[in-house]
């Protein structure tokens, strides 16, 4: 089962971090210190872990549901995942080092560039997923407070 709550929940330390990783991330001193590199690290889990849920859970139910509406919505949350995911992963691949859990900064500039873009991509997913998605399935499952039975 998956509450709105929770679902919320992981959207706010999403947004918090990337709050926090823009300032720390903004100094170029500081990029690579091992607070930066952990809080990092933190939202990459975060986003993974969220996108999991979201497709694990919410989506199968509405793909089935009667109405074409709601179908396409979901198609197109599920098809929005999946490009997070690719764009995530070659960011991942680029620009961290997974084993030793630090950052691969050899371009400030560029590096800066395509993580603003990729906060910004996460954080229009949170946004959208809580103007359009959540009330959707409020509205198709009758249930104010779970997303996933």
């Amino acid at each position: 089962m998956v509450t709105y709550d929770e679902l919320n929940e992981q959207n706010d330390k999403i947004t918090e971090l990337t709050n926090v990783l823009e300032h720390l991330l903004g100094d170029r001193h500081l990029c690579g210190s091992a607070v930066t590199c952990e809080l990092f690290y933190r939202f990459v889990e975060e986003v993974k872990n969220h996108l999991e849920v979201m497709d694990k859970g919410l989506y199968s139910q509405l793909l089935t549901h009667q109405e074409r509406q709601v179908r396409n919505t979901a198609d197109r949350f599920m098809g929005g995942s999946k490009e997070i995911k690719r764009i995530f992963a070659a960011y991942l691949k680029k620009w961290c080092r997974p084993k030793t859990r630090e950052l691969a900064i050899k371009e400030y500039d560029q590096f800066m560039a395509e993580t603003e873009d990729m906060f910004e991509l996460v954080l229009n997913r949170i946004q959208a997923e809580q103007e359009n998605l959540y009330p959707m399935i409020r509205k198709v499952t009758g249930d104010p407070q779970r997303a996933v039975a």
